[in-house]
């Protein structure tokens, strides 16, 4: 079965942005949240498409979950925003196909993220069916009109206006689309026009979500892809692809310059780019400073084709000691590390205003 080849750590910024725009008088809990993503952020979506190849809703994954169940999460156990949530004393926000017909839940907050999705809609076609970042924004249209029918116009807008927005997009592009020697993008075009293709996409879609209200956004980096074991196993040596690397990084200058023009577009609003490669790279580094021994290979013993891991794959012995769960996907334990790095940094930070919201 085809798999989601998707593997980025830089959820672990989820809570930065939500503590830094958070108004002083406001608190964690009152926090809404829109998720848009793909499977790293993933909490259920795919679950309810019936047709999709992009799905984690079996054994092994969710073993070390609470409940022992599969949730449709990418992982052993839980994803970083789990984890930050938690430890914010905020519920994850819940699959928005699980409640798009409970507005009272959707006033809370939503995760649209998908596995397989990407920026460009061709991305992970294979998969039959996922949620592209367009039908993701899309469904986040459709939420605020909902939420509409309840709030009303003004008290909608004031909701939309003062929610955090945490994106975690692009990875798919590159592993599931221009990498791919079978599918058209990596013979179409050269990278340099493959990443222009992928940040003027992103331009019009986050400048859409703006129009539609967000106000408050994070959009978080890629990580090193070339490091992940579903890239690896293409060394002779077992080692990092540099020019896979090389590719991420020029992608992500790329949308650090994007999002500075977005601040200059729209001075009402705030954009930050989350760069998390380089503590992502520190983790597959240097695995045992942080309690960790493995990171060139899974837990999971996957199959050469799919990477995921099926019920009838083997474990490791502890899975505690593995940086990724699958081909693509990290531990829950790598996720609790970067989660427990990242967090006291949010509270030491100085917080800076976030831009009052404004009718639309």
């Amino acid at each position: 079965m085809a798999a989601v080849r998707v593997i980025i750590f830089g959820a672990m910024i989820f809570a930065a942005i939500m503590v830094a725009t958070l108004p002083a008088s406001a608190s964690a809990a009152s926090l809404v949240t829109f998720v848009f993503g793909d499977s790293l952020t993933e909490v259920g979506n795919n679950n309810f498409l019936q047709y999709s190849l992009a799905r984690s809703n079996y054994p092994w994954y969710g073993i070390d979950f609470s409940g022992g169940q599969a949730t449709g999460r990418f992982t052993n156990g839980r994803t970083i925003g789990d984890i930050i949530s938690s430890k914010l004393g905020i519920p994850s926000p819940p699959p928005y196909l699980s409640v798009k017909r409970n507005v009272d839940a959707m006033i809370k907050g939503v995760n649209y993220a998908s596995g397989g999705a990407g920026i460009l809609n061709d991305t992970g076609l294979y998969f039959v069916q996922r949620l592209t970042f367009d039908d993701q924004i899309n469904y986040f249209q459709q939420t605020k009109e909902a939420i509409k029918t309840k709030l009303g116009h003004e008290a909608t807008n004031k909701l939309c206006n003062e929610a955090v927005y945490f994106i975690g997009m692009g990875s798919n592009d590159y592993v599931n689309n221009f990498l791919q020697p079978f599918l058209a993008a990596g013979q179409q075009y050269t990278h340099d026009e493959f990443v222009d293709l992928l940040t003027s996409t992103l331009d019009q879609q986050l400048s859409e979500l703006y129009q539609l209200g967000a106000r408050k956004v994070v959009y978080n980096g890629l990580g090193p892809l070339g490091c992940i074991p579903s890239q690896r196993v293409k060394s002779r040596k077992g080692q990092c692809l540099k020019r896979v690397n090389e590719w991420v990084l020029e992608f992500n200058s790329k949308v650090q310059n994007l999002v500075t023009s977005l601040n200059k577009r729209f001075p009402n609003a705030k954009f930050m780019f989350a760069d998390t490669y380089p503590d992502v790279l520190d983790l597959i580094d240097n695995p045992t400073a942080y309690g960790l021994k493995v990171s060139n290979t899974s837990c999971c013993t996957v199959a050469s084709l799919g990477g995921l891991c099926l019920p009838n794959s083997k474990l490791c012995s502890n899975r505690d000691e593995y940086v990724f769960w699958d081909a693509f996907h990290p531990s829950d334990k790598a996720n609790e590390v970067l989660a427990e790095k990242v967090f006291p940094r949010l509270f030491s930070a100085t917080a800076t205003p976030a831009p009052a919201p404004e009718p639309l």
